[in-house]
């Protein structure tokens, strides 16, 4: 019995992918995949500023933070990656480039994942007849909560 119990309990707390969503500055779906025990691969696709379209992939690197731990478990992450997209319907300008990402998670008891985290994409941006760079794409990632279910 007891043995049982030790299983099902580190079942709970080494889920190894989670998919939901990020809502800030527009809404996306997220998919995490774990790479063992402190790395993990991000992917996220959504609509920036609900004008566009984007796609995020990052390697986000986990650290714990072990003194608040409870029944649920607490990490921040850091990470880098790709992301490209397309901004506007009309006069469509794209957008490719490096994503970095930083946050802080809660992972509880129950198979559900919330985060906090800002996810900038900067690089080249092109239109028609410009070329630049994207600056906006520090913010347009921006600060978003995501929340998601662990699988």
């Amino acid at each position: 019995m007891a043995a049982a119990l030790f299983m099902a309990a580190g079942m709970v707390d080494a889920q190894p992918r989670a998919i939901g969503g990020r809502l800030g500055y527009g809404a996306e779906v997220s998919y995490q995949h774990s790479l063992g025990s402190a790395n993990m691969l991000e992917v996220d696709f959504g609509l920036p500023g609900f004008g566009g379209l984007e796609a995020a992939v990052t390697y986000d690197w986990l650290f714990p933070i072990t003194s608040w731990q409870e029944q649920g478990t607490w990490n921040w992450y850091a990470g880098v990656g790709a992301g490209l997209g397309m901004y506007g319907f009309n006069h469509v300008t794209g957008y490719a480039g490096v994503a970095g990402r930083i946050g802080v998670e809660y992972n509880f008891w129950f198979p559900l994942n919330l985060s906090l985290d800002w996810r900038p994409i900067v690089g080249p941006y092109f239109s028609e007849n410009h070329v630049g760079f994207n600056g906006w794409g520090l913010w347009q990632g921006g600060i978003a909560l995501g929340i998601r279910y662990q699988f």
